[in-house]
């Protein structure tokens, strides 16, 4: 069975449209967070050790995809984002991921974008939240761009490293490049989780004000 699996996957790594699915799970994933985009992108960097695709394909295309997929999320935020967002009952993951997006946005600007890459459903939270407090387009792009260009040379350096270590069992790459992957976003969340909770809790209204403060740089 594992001989099959792994007959397929290097069918489909091979030929050019994993490339055109690279884009499209990338870009979904920017306002549709159930998108394994992630995971197919550590994939094809484990076969890119092999040679095919080309890793340097797979992260370029990989970042354009993320790129273009936060400005989708980003127009939705400044369309009905606003209504959106308050839609998201109190106590539920959205909301949290949202409360955690303004205050975010309100401290660190744009960067948070940056960091929200690598916690699962932060990007799409910040995205939406920047276009609804109508954070300044051009910024936007700029941040998005960062976010984007360090996520798809994350995603396909972590994969080409599971590859390098198991050249011979690309299955056992693709474990690997996703179990990293998985750390990492583990440690992130872990040191989130930490300085949140040893951080005072700011009245809502000032945490709103600075919010706006934010959408006007």
């Amino acid at each position: 069975m594992s001989e099959a699996i792994l007959h397929l996957t290097q069918e489909l790594m091979s030929s050019w449209w994993v490339y055109l699915a690279l884009f499209g799970f990338a870009a979904l994933d920017g306002f549709f967070p159930a998108v394994p985009s992630e995971t197919l992108v550590v994939t094809a960097g484990v076969f890119a050790a092999t040679g095919e695709p080309n890793l340097y394909g797979v992260i370029a295309i990989a970042a354009a995809g993320a790129f273009v997929g936060d400005h989708v999320s980003y127009v939705l935020g400044r369309g009905a984002g606003g209504r959106l967002l308050d839609r998201f009952e109190p106590g539920t993951k959205r909301h949290a991921m949202t409360v955690w997006a303004r205050k975010a946005l309100a401290e660190r600007g744009g960067l948070v974008l940056v960091v929200a890459r690598y916690i699962p459903g932060g990007r799409t939270a910040v995205t939406l939240t920047m276009g609804a407090v109508r954070y300044p387009a051009r910024n936007f792009s700029l941040f998005a761009g960062l976010a984007a260009i360090s996520w798809g040379l994350y995603c396909s350096l972590v994969g080409y490293l599971g590859g390098k270590a198991f050249e011979d069992n690309p299955l056992k790459g693709v474990a690997l490049g996703i179990g990293l992957a998985l750390t990492v976003t583990l440690i992130v969340e872990v040191v989130r989780h930490q300085r949140r909770k040893r951080r005072t809790p700011e009245p809502q209204l000032e945490a709103e004000a600075e919010l706006m403060k934010a959408g006007e740089r």
